[in-house]
């Protein structure tokens, strides 16, 4: 099992990194032996991976982190950077290797101070004689100051650090950042591509991948967590039913209250399963006894590490607001498809009676518009409208329609 086998529906991207693996292998050993580097190359100091969610970005730089650092004996045999078994590969992978270091934003924003230490390491040497790698896991949410930091580290960067940037689409990161990268664009899997993943890669029954595959519509992790996670898929049947609960303004606002109350207790669960052991190893790291006070000067330390699990709680809460509005347009995608008589199959098969229900008693203008409340909520989320004011509208408009 090679590093690539998780990037679903990305032969080309995959063959377009092998190769880049390959040069850049070619170039350390050429640097270890004296030999002079050779002519042309592949591999370049930055790279931009692109595509739609759930296409399977993040994993795609992740697996091209562990390339460049694979030591497989089986390279000197002719054999591709990538093997998937060797301690850099591994390391690499589960997010311990020494020289790979990976930001992502904890709150709405990456802050220049979460990239402060990242940026300072991109100029050192690598630990281990390979690569310095940096992956930007949410590059488009770096704000003015971090996006800054970050042109200045890829303008002149270190002979042997590599930045790896995700972001949804090329407009979503600075001109001056893109025109340094190599861009990879990545198109979101299809179905029977993800469905199979989940057969081999994770012993899930053909039926229920192909079922979770379709009502994904290709997001390869969202495919994942509802095939293998029981409360992943309650929360999904609980969120279909809200089209059916909107008739009136009373179950409108109920609706709407209990998907926030939802998303807020994903992220309230997280806290507890996090925060407090955070706050225990770094009191422990500053030498305050178990139970006991902090040191002089370290209280500080403690509030910006408050301050970032508050971040986090906030982005938990968005995310888990984002995947139940990916699922409510992907209803109403599939009543739009209904009235209009088109043969695609339905995302959301197991909600056909109520499917239909909606398409009888509406029109495709009426869908089209609810599609685009969807939309909006989004969008007041964005703008750091408060969840339960941006889904009761939504909520209010599903029920106008």
């Amino acid at each position: 099992m090679t590093v690539w086998d998780d990037l679903v529906g990305q032969e080309r991207v995959s063959e377009q990194l092998t190769a880049a693996a390959r040069d850049a292998d070619a170039l350390v050993t050429a640097v270890a032996t004296g030999a002079p580097p050779p002519e042309a190359s592949k591999m370049t100091h930055a790279w931009l991976f692109t595509g739609p969610p759930g296409a399977g970005r993040n994993q795609a730089a992740r697996a091209f982190a562990a390339a460049l650092q694979c030591v497989s004996p089986d390279r000197a045999l002719g054999g591709s950077p990538g093997c998937g078994f060797c301690d850099g590969c591994h390391t690499a992978l589960v997010g311990t290797h020494a020289d790979v270091s990976s930001i992502a934003a904890v709150g709405s924003e990456i802050l220049v101070r979460d990239m402060r230490d990242t940026v300072r390491k991109s100029f050192t040497a690598p630990a281990n004689g390979r690569w310095q790698v940096i992956l930007v896991e949410d590059a488009e949410r770096l704000n003015e100051k971090s996006a800054n930091a970050v042109l200045k580290a890829v303008e002149e960067p270190a002979p042997r650090t590599v930045w790896l940037l995700c972001a949804p689409s090329i407009e979503d990161v600075l001109p001056t950042i893109r025109s340094r990268c190599r861009h990879l664009n990545l198109s979101t899997p299809s179905v029977d591509a993800v469905a199979d993943m989940l057969v081999r890669r994770e012993g899930i029954e053909p039926d229920v991948a192909a079922a979770v595959a379709r009502a994904t519509q290709g997001h390869v992790d969202r495919a994942r967590r509802l095939a293998t996670d029981p409360a992943a898929r309650e929360r999904r049947a609980s969120v279909l039913k809200l089209p059916l609960r909107v008739e009136d303004i009373g179950g409108a606002l109920k609706a709407a209250q209990e998907l926030v109350d939802a998303a807020a207790e994903d992220a309230k669960q997280l806290a507890e399963e996090m925060d407090g052991k955070e706050t225990e190893e770094l009191k422990a790291a500053l030498g305050a006894a178990q139970g006991g006070r902090l040191p002089r000067g370290t209280a500080g330390v403690v509030k910006e590490l408050e301050e970032m699990q508050k971040r986090r709680r906030t982005r938990t809460q968005r995310d888990s607001l984002d995947v139940a509005l990916a699922d409510l347009t992907s209803f109403y995608r599939d009543v739009l498809a209904l009235q209009l008589g088109t043969r695609v199959a339905l995302a959301n098969a197991e909600a056909e009676d109520a499917l239909e229900r909606l398409a009888r008693a509406g029109s495709p203008e009426s869908t089209l518009r609810r599609i685009e409340a969807i939309a909006a909520c989004g969008e007041a989320l964005d703008r750091n409208v408060a969840p339960l004011l941006a889904v009761e509208a939504m909520a209010m408009a599903l029920r106008a329609g």
